[in-house]
């Protein structure tokens, strides 16, 4: 399902094809996080205007509500939401240990989160299973991996993705190899029960399953879970769990997973989408990315623009902006910058009206968009390095 068609000469960059059943996926690539079922604020249509092929979906959420039976009834999440293209589902594991610390997106980076509490009546970890509470009603419910993957066939994602168990950024050495194991051997339960799956039954019968590389900030761990993964015969492999506490362990950790990952499966850095990660993940061999990042920045006033000296981010709500008749980024060819200026936005957002959050959601969610395919244009290229450059404002090392 996956092609590698260039290489870069300066780096371990590369760009390629990923088949789905609803078509193909040119890499690298960004995938907007649609969690429940919709990108924040966007319609289907506007993302397939501003180059969108793949989105994401959250199997925590949508088995919360509305539920993969509702779905597969349905059709699939691609005909519930109206989205023809590729669509990939995360297992649900990611959402379901956030129960267990308050912000564990920052958690796993490393970055203490500023109201972080421990919260074990949410969740209980079993070698067998992961109970936990709706967050929607308190109600009680089990994840084992077989569950995790029966409810993303429901969902009808083209790619879904292995249930794995994520500790803390300060598990420690000793529980993260535990973890790693407990990972591993759900792993092999994921394969199983997706192999004697009944395609007949399902809404999308020609799904493909990624398996989830550990390990911490460990090198021996992360060498040795991506050759175990990478050896089970999953159709693509994630990095996942702690990625560091801070970029430059991110890459670190990126660095010394994607050796010991197979040439030719495709490559996803988990929930990773800001400027300079794209390209640090691009140029160690990273082939897919996702983030709730641009939307949810949109939704907080931050335009994403070309200015590596402000980490190409705009506030909207700046008071200089109130007369600035420029576009949000010069050049930039989604709806919001060829059709209204930084002090109309500037307006809508003082005024407390939703059409500014959705102009500077969609542009943000093009500005990425754009980014990859210049990206993808440059490896084929065999200039990725200056592209980099360009952009990053400093020569690429490794």
């Amino acid at each position: 399902m996956f092609t590698i068609t260039h290489r870069d000469p300066a780096s371990q960059a590369r760009s390629g094809l990923l088949t789905t059943a609803h078509g193909q996926v040119a890499t690298p690539v960004f995938m907007p996080v649609g969690t429940r079922g919709t990108v924040k604020a966007l319609t289907p249509h506007e993302l397939h205007d501003h180059g969108a092929s793949i989105i994401l979906g959250n199997t925590y959420h949508l088995y919360l509500q509305p539920g993969h039976e509702l779905l597969a009834r349905r059709g699939g999440l691609h005909r519930f939401m109206g989205w023809d293209g590729p669509i990939l589902t995360d297992s649900g594991g990611f959402q379901v240990f956030s129960l267990i610390y308050g912000g564990i997106a920052d958690e796993v980076k490393g970055r203490r989160p500023q109201h972080a509490q421990r919260l074990p009546d949410m969740v209980k970890v079993t070698e067998d299973a992961v109970i936990f509470k709706s967050y929607l009603d308190g109600s009680r419910h089990i994840f084992t991996p077989e569950r995790s993957i029966q409810v993303q066939h429901g969902i009808g994602g083209d790619i879904i993705l292995a249930f794995d168990e994520l500790p803390p950024f300060r598990a420690g050495y000793d529980y993260t190899r535990e973890s790693l194991a407990r990972t591993h051997r759900w792993a092999e339960r994921c394969l199983t029960t997706h192999r004697e799956r009944d395609p007949g039954a399902l809404p999308n019968p020609d799904q493909r399953l990624f398996g989830i590389v550990h390990g911490g900030v460990f090198p021996d761990l992360r060498q040795a879970s991506a050759e175990h993964i990478g050896a089970m015969g999953f159709d693509g492999l994630c990095i996942g769990g702690s990625l560091g506490a801070d970029k430059s362990q991110i890459y670190e950790v990126v660095a010394m997973t994607v050796p010991h990952m197979p040439d030719g499966l495709a490559r996803h850095l988990l929930g990773i989408g800001d400027v300079d990660d794209l390209f640090e993940g691009v140029a160690r061999g990273i082939d897919m990315f996702d983030c709730v990042s641009p939307t949810r920045l949109g939704r907080h006033g931050t335009a994403l623009i070309r200015d590596p000296s402000r980490r190409w981010k705009l506030n909207v709500l700046n008071a200089p902006l109130r007369e600035d008749d420029a576009p949000l980024q010069e050049g930039c060819r989604c709806y919001a910058c060829q059709h209204f200026s930084r002090a109309y936005i500037h307006y809508l957002y003082r005024a407390k009206e939703i059409l500014g959050l959705r102009l500077v959601s969609l542009h943000n969610v093009a500005f990425l968009l754009d980014l990859m395919a210049e990206v993808r244009a440059a490896v084929a290229a065999g200039s990725f390095a200056d592209l980099y450059a360009a952009w990053m404002g400093k020569a690429l090392t490794l």
